[in-house]
C-alpha cells in the first residue's frame, strides 16, 4: 500500500510517499480503507522534532516509526475474528492510536476511538473532526467548565480547532465572540459567532468587554493582557500553547509563565492536549447529525501532496481544516 513516511526530522520536504506493508490485523482490530484524513499542528511538530520536548515519545535522534496523521475516515475492509461492533463495508471515522493515517489502510482496535460515520457527512468532513473537534469539546466542557448563558471569547476562531470551538460553544448555549483576521470575519460570523473582532484593527484585550471563558488557540497575547477582558472568576483555557518559540520547550515557556502568574489572581489558567475518546466522538456525531456543527474545510490535497498540505498548515493561515484525500 501507499503511505506517507519520514526517516529524519526536518521540514515537510522529508516526507516520502512509499510502498509499505499492510498493517497487521489483530483479533480485536479492524482494517480501515482510508478515504480521507486530515492534518493537525501535532503532525508538523513531530515531523520537525520540535520542540525537543516531543522527541522522547517519537525518537530522540530520528523518528521511531515515521508515520504521519491521526484523523481518519473510510470504510471497514476487514475485521478480526473477535470483532462484533463493525462489519466489512461500514463507513467509519475516528482517531488512530499510532501516527499513520496518511496511508491507504490503517488498523486499530475496534473498541478504540472509532465510530460509524454520520450519514450526512462526507468522508472529507468526517476526517476533519476527531482531533480538532474533540479538542474544542474538551476545552469548553471539561477544562473551561462552560455553562449555558456564559460569554466565551475564542482567540484564533478561524482555524481548525477555532471553527469547531465557535460552533460547539454556541451549541452548548454560550454567547460567542471570535477573534480573527480581516479575511476571516465573514466566515466566523457565518458559523455562529455573535460578535467578531478583527485583531488587525482592534486590540481585543482593550475592548471593554468581559468574558467568563477565554479559549486561547492563537496564543497571541500574554496572560496579563487577557486579564483585562476577564470576569473576576473567569477561566483561560490554552490550546497548544501558542506560537512555538525555542527549540527545547517551544510554547511551554509561555505556558509556564501564565500558570505562575495565575496563582496570584482569581482567574484560572489551564493548558491541555486532547485525549482521544469514543464517547466524545459520539457527542460530536450527534451535533453533526443535528446540523449544529458543520466542519469547515479550507483545502483538500491528494496523498501524494501531503508535504504541501503540511507546509500550508504550518504557515498558519488555514481557514478551518486541511484534508488529505485518497
Amino acid at each position: 500500500m501507499k503511505a506517507i513516511r519520514y526517516h529524519q526530522y526536518g521540514s515537510p520536504q522529508v516526507l516520502r510517499l512509499e510502498d509499505v506493508d499492510l498493517p497487521a490485523l489483530g483479533d480485536a482490530d479492524v482494517l480501515i480503507r482510508v478515504r480521507a484524513a486530515s492534518v493537525n499542528p501535532l503532525d508538523w511538530h513531530f515531523i520537525r522534532g520540535l520542540p525537543y520536548l516531543v522527541r522522547p515519545q517519537n525518537g530522540l535522534l530520528r523518528p521511531k516509526d515515521g508515520g504521519v496523521g491521526v484523523d481518519v475516515a473510510g470504510h471497514i475492509e476487514k475485521v478480526g475474528k473477535d470483532v462484533t461492533r463493525f462489519s466489512p463495508g461500514d463507513e467509519v471515522f475516528g482517531c488512530v492510536p499510532v501516527l499513520g493515517s496518511l496511508a491507504e489502510y490503517v488498523s486499530m482496535n475496534a473498541d478504540g476511538a472509532v465510530l460509524a460515520k454520520p450519514a450526512n457527512q462526507s468522508f472529507e468532513q468526517a476526517a476533519s473532526v476527531p482531533v480538532a473537534a474533540v479538542t474544542a469539546l474538551q476545552g469548553l466542557r471539561d477544562h473551561g467548565r462552560l455553562q449555558p448563558g456564559q460569554k466565551v471569547l475564542v482567540n484564533g476562531a478561524a482555524g481548525g480547532v477555532g471553527t469547531f470551538t465557535v460552533q460547539i460553544a454556541r451549541a452548548l448555549g454560550a454567547e460567542v465572540t471570535g477573534v480573527c483576521s480581516t479575511r476571516n470575519v465573514e466566515l466566523v460570523e457565518s458559523i455562529g459567532a455573535s460578535r467578531v473582532i478583527d485583531y488587525t484593527r482592534q486590540d481585543f484585550t482593550r475592548s471593554g468587554q468581559r468574558y467568563d471563558l477565554l479559549i486561547d488557540i492563537a496564543g497571541s497575547k500574554p496572560f496579563a493582557a487577557y486579564r483585562r477582558v476577564l470576569t473576576p472568576q473567569a477561566m483561560v483555557v490554552g490550546i497548544g500553547g501558542g506560537p512555538s518559540k525555542g527549540r527545547v520547550l517551544g510554547p511551554m515557556t509561555r505556558v509556564i509563565k501564565a500558570l505562575l502568574l495565575s496563582r496570584f489572581t482569581g482567574q484560572q489558567v489551564t493548558f491541555f492536549m486532547a485525549k482521544p475518546s469514543s464517547d466524545d466522538l459520539a457527542v460530536l456525531r450527534d451535533l453533526l447529525v443535528a446540523g449544529k456543527v458543520t466542519p469547515v474545510i479550507d483545502r483538500c490535497y491528494p496523498l501524494s501532496e501531503a508535504a504541501e498540505a503540511i507546509r500550508y498548515l504550518e504557515a498558519g493561515h488555514a481557514r478551518g481544516k486541511v484534508v488529505i484525500t485518497m
